[in-house]
């Protein structure tokens, strides 16, 4: 054998071990943590498509071929299949006839106070989740989704967060100590959750928050606007330190300065807390207050009160 014709059988082995890696390696290009809905009754060939198209593998024709040589003539286990990274076919067809889903559940932190909106941004973390359509279920849901550690799969659909967060609600507002305050209160649930959902916007701690529901209920008693700035995060989406005049002005039925009442429903998703301080108000002769750039709050029976407190402690 000539030295050409050896070289030409070299780089014709190169090329051929080249296209098998190409072919049995899963693309390059393919982005991380995939999702890959196989459902049930599916084709061999339509859950190779699907593959793929969601470039997971580069040979529809070889996945097909390992998965009848490791199952039945289909030999695909429907379900949610979720790949964090770059896979060989021979991998993937084992998955797929196993039923190995990979489905690992990711935490999701939801503080206190957070708003659909919120949730729905903390969501989108998780893969196959989908945040928008969440989201528009959810705003309908507001102040009844319950700020707590949850563990999401990839994948689980609208109908299951949305009823795991409601659940949540529901087994705390039913523990002894708090049902028993709510129905002793003698106002409906849902003004208890929006009352509770500006007090957890309005202050840190439970001492202050019962202060604050004290004044507030009173404030609704005699007819005198909320005047709650915590409202208008959730109208403009601004910090609170960050209320224009403009803002006391806009016509959104939130604004506690220019609407009477408490408003249309929460403004966050408040915790058991604040729900707590809600039907528990403390009794003062106060009916207006501040925080003071430190976080300390003023309290004061008069309007004259308050303007000397707002020189005191804001200027």
């Amino acid at each position: 054998m000539n030295r050409r014709v050896a070289l030409g059988i070299a780089g014709t082995g190169v090329v051929c071990a080249g296209l098998l890696f190409f072919i049995c390696s899963g693309p390059f290009t393919s982005t991380t943590a995939t999702l890959v809905h196989v459902g049930a009754g599916e084709t061999l060939g339509d859950v190779a498509q699907n593959l793929q198209t969601a470039r997971i593998i580069n040979s529809k024709t070889l996945f097909e071929v390992l998965v009848r040589l490791r199952g039945k003539d289909t030999g695909v286990v429907a379900g949610e299949y979720f790949f964090a990274e770059r896979q060989s076919v021979f991998t993937v067809a084992t998955r797929i006839v196993r039923g190995d889903f990979n489905l690992k559940p990711v935490r999701v932190v939801v503080p206190e106070g957070t708003t659909a909106k919120e949730i729905a941004a903390l969501l989108a973390r998780v893969p196959g989740v989908n945040p928008a359509a969440f989201l528009e279920r959810a705003l309908e849901k507001e102040g009844y989704l319950f700020p707590d550690t949850y563990f999401v799969y990839p994948g689980e659909d609208t109908d299951t967060l949305l009823k795991r967060f409601e659940t949540n609600f529901n087994q705390h507002i039913q523990e002894a100590s708090l049902q028993n305050e709510v129905a002793s209160f003698g106002k409906p649930l849902a003004s208890i959750v929006t009352m509770a959902s500006l007090l957890e916007k309005e202050a840190p701690d439970a001492a202050n928050r019962r202060i604050i529901a004290g004044i507030l209920w009173k404030r609704l008693r005699i007819g005198m606007p909320l005047q709650v700035d915590a409202v208008f995060s959730y109208i403009t989406g601004k910090a609170p330190g960050d209320i224009s005049r403009a803002d006391l002005a806009n016509k959104s039925p939130y604004n506690t300065y220019l609407y009477k009442g408490l408003p249309p429903g929460p403004i966050g998703n408040p915790g058991v807390d604040s729900l707590l301080a809600a039907v528990t108000p403390t009794d003062t002769k106060f009916l207006y207050y501040l925080s003071d750039k430190n976080g300390v709050f003023h309290y004061s029976a008069t309007y004259a009160g308050q303007l000397a407190n707002q020189t005191k402690y804001l200027r």
